[in-house]
Order: C-alpha cells, then structure tokens, then sequence
C-alpha cells in the first residue's frame, strides 16, 4: 500500500484555486474528522505564530491526490485558508506533514 507522501502529486499553492473538489468528505469516520479539525488548528497557529509551512494532502474531484507545501493562515469549520489567499475544503484534507 502506498502513502500518502509516494502517492500524491506535488502542486505550486498558486494552483489550487484551478482545482475541483467533492462535496462527499473524504474521510468516513467521526474520530478522523476530528483529528483533522485538531491538525487543521495546528497548522494555522503554526502559520499564524511562526510562518511555519506544513504538506496539506487532498483529494479533488476526480480522485487524484495532491500535496502542497504552504502556511496555512486561517481556518474554520468548512475551509483551510492558504498563504496564496487560496482555499482546500476541509472536507477534502486527508491529512497534514508537520516540519
């Protein structure tokens, strides 16, 4: 089985506004969306306090895997809020790589 960093496709954060995501979540289990809402906060008090970047894995609409490497400035319910001024529907984050 791969990993998320060996199966993922590495995109520039300036490409993220020209993605598609699913409105199906990405992650079928409660206790996973929580630890995503946990690491969704870290990684904006990581980007917030010290401009700190993190990987952000996703999934878009057709399927395929991707990663960015970027600071994540804000956060809420529905949305990641990127550096670019972009945003990842949280619903399509699989995950995140902390430095």
């Amino acid at each position: 089985m791969l990993t998320l960093e060996q199966s993922s496709e590495t995109i520039d954060k300036e490409s993220v506004d020209g993605l598609r995501f699913s409105h199906d979540d990405v992650l079928s289990l409660s206790a996973d969306r929580q630890w995503r809402m946990h690491e969704a906060e870290r990684a904006t008090t990581l980007g917030n306090g010290y401009h700190g970047k993190v990987d952000i894995y996703f999934q878009t609409a057709d399927g395929s895997v991707k990663r960015v490497y970027t600071t994540v400035w804000a956060n809420d319910a529905e949305y990641l809020i990127l550096k670019s001024g972009a945003s990842i529907p949280l619903r399509s984050v699989l995950g995140f790589d902390f430095y």
